[in-house]
C-alpha cells in the first residue's frame, strides 16, 4: 500500500533538485568576454626615438606594470614609405585582434601623398589617445629669441637659404612648414629625417637650423637649455603651467598667431585595429586604452608631453577623423602634396 507520504515525499525531492539545478547554474562562469590568446603586435608606422614611438612603448610599461593584459604587447616600427608599409600590413590582417596600430596625422596625409591603396576606414578605429602639439624651434645659441625675429631673419636671408628639418615628406612636419612659408613670404630648405628624436639631435648640432618638432621629442633638449620654443602652433596657449626650465613651462610660449604666424595644426594620437574584428574584440581594446589613460604614469606623461587630453571612441571618434581626412586633403591641395 502506497505511503500517505510518498506524494509529498517526490515534491519535496522535486523541489530539492530544482534548487541544486539553480544553485549550479549561478556557480556556473558567465561567457567570458574577449581577450588576447597570444602575444599583441603593436605597430608603430613611424621611426624610433619619435612622438608616436615614445607613445607606443610607454603603453606597454603601463600594461606590464599594471598588469592590464595576460599576454604581451610587442611594438614593432614599420616606417617604411612614410608609415604606409604599417598601414597596409594591419589592413591587410582581416579579422586579427592580435594586432594594432598607433596613428599619427600620417593616418591622412601618407595615402593622400603618394597614391597607396589606404584609408583610414580600411581598419577599425578604438580610441584618439590624446592630440599633439608642435612648436617652433631654434637653437638654444641662436640670435633670435621670438618667432617674429626668426621669420624676418629667414626671409631676409633669401629663398632656400634656411634649413628646417621635420620627420619625413609630405607629411605633417613638411605641411606645418609650407604653411609658415605661405604665411611669412619665407621660404626654407626642408630636411626630412626619420623621426622626431634625430630631428632634435640635429638641431643642437646645428646641423639645421629650425625644427617644428612636437613637444615630447624636444622636451629633453630643451630642459637642458640646449633648444629655444618660439610657438605652439596652436590657436591657445598650452595648459600646463609646472616649470620645465628653469624659468619657463609650456604655456609660456605664445602661440604662433600671437608671434605673427597666422597658421595653426594638431596631430592625431590614436589606436586602430584590423578591419572586421567582433565587437568583443574591440570592446577589450577600448576599454584596456581607458585603463592606460587613468593611470598615473599617463597622466604625468601628459603633462610632460604636454599633450592635448581630448580622448574619444565609437561614433564620434570616426566623425573626427572624417573632418580630419577632409582638411588634411585641402592642407595638403593648397601644398601640391596630392599624389596625381
Amino acid at each position: 500500500m502506497k505511503s500517505k507520504f510518498s506524494g509529498l515525499r517526490n515534491k519535496v525531492a522535486i523541489a530539492t533538485m530544482g534548487t541544486i539545478a539553480a544553485a549550479v547554474l549561478a556557480m556556473a562562469p558567465a561567457h567570458a568576454a574577449w581577450e588576447p590568446t597570444k602575444p599583441v603586435e603593436f605597430v608603430v608606422p613611424a621611426g624610433t626615438g619619435g612622438g608616436a614611438d615614445q607613445m607606443a612603448r610607454l603603453m606597454q610599461g603601463i600594461v606590464i606594470k599594471h598588469k592590464l593584459m595576460k599576454e604581451p604587447l610587442i611594438v614593432v616600427n614599420k616606417s617604411g614609405g612614410a608609415g604606409a608599409e604599417g598601414f597596409l600590413e594591419v589592413k591587410g590582417a582581416k579579422a586579427d585582434p592580435h594586432k594594432i596600430i598607433i596613428t599619427l596625422s600620417n593616418l591622412f596625409t601618407t595615402p593622400l601623398a603618394t597614391g597607396v591603396p589606404f584609408n583610414w576606414r580600411d581598419m577599425t578605429p578604438v580610441s584618439m589617445m590624446a592630440l599633439d602639439q608642435f612648436v617652433l624651434w631654434v637653437n638654444a645659441e641662436s640670435p633670435h629669441k621670438t618667432a617674429k625675429d626668426y621669420l624676418a631673419a629667414t626671409k631676409a636671408a633669401g629663398p632656400s637659404k634656411v634649413k628646417m628639418g621635420g620627420t619625413g615628406s609630405k607629411q605633417e612636419d613638411q605641411i606645418i612648414t609650407v604653411g609658415i612659408e605661405q604665411a611669412t613670404g619665407t621660404k626654407f630648405i626642408y630636411i626630412p629625417f626619420k623621426g622626431g628624436g634625430e630631428v632634435a639631435v640635429q638641431l643642437v648640432g646645428k646641423h639645421i637650423d629650425s625644427s617644428v618638432n612636437n613637444p615630447i621629442e624636444a622636451v629633453a633638449q630643451w630642459r637642458a637649455g640646449q633648444l629655444r620654443a618660439l610657438c605652439v602652433f596652436d590657436e591657445k596657449r598650452m595648459s600646463y603651467k609646472t616649470k620645465v626650465t628653469d624659468t619657463l613651462s609650456w604655456a609660456d610660449i605664445p602661440t604662433c598667431k600671437e608671434a605673427g604666424v597666422p597658421t595653426d595644426y594638431t596631430m592625431l594620437r590614436g589606436i586602430f585595429m584590423a578591419p572586421g574584428v567582433s565587437k568583443d574584440q574591440l570592446d577589450f581594446y577600448v576599454t584596456l586604452l581607458k585603463k592606460i589613460r587613468d593611470t598615473p604614469e599617463w597622466k604625468d606623461y601628459m603633462e610632460k608631453g604636454a599633450f592635448n587630453q581630448t580622448s574619444m571612441s565609437g561614433d564620434e571618434f570616426a566623425k573626427w577623423l572624417g573632418s580630419a581626412e577632409q582638411r588634411h586633403r585641402e592642407l595638403m591641395k593648397e601644398a601640391g602634396f596630392i599624389a596625381k
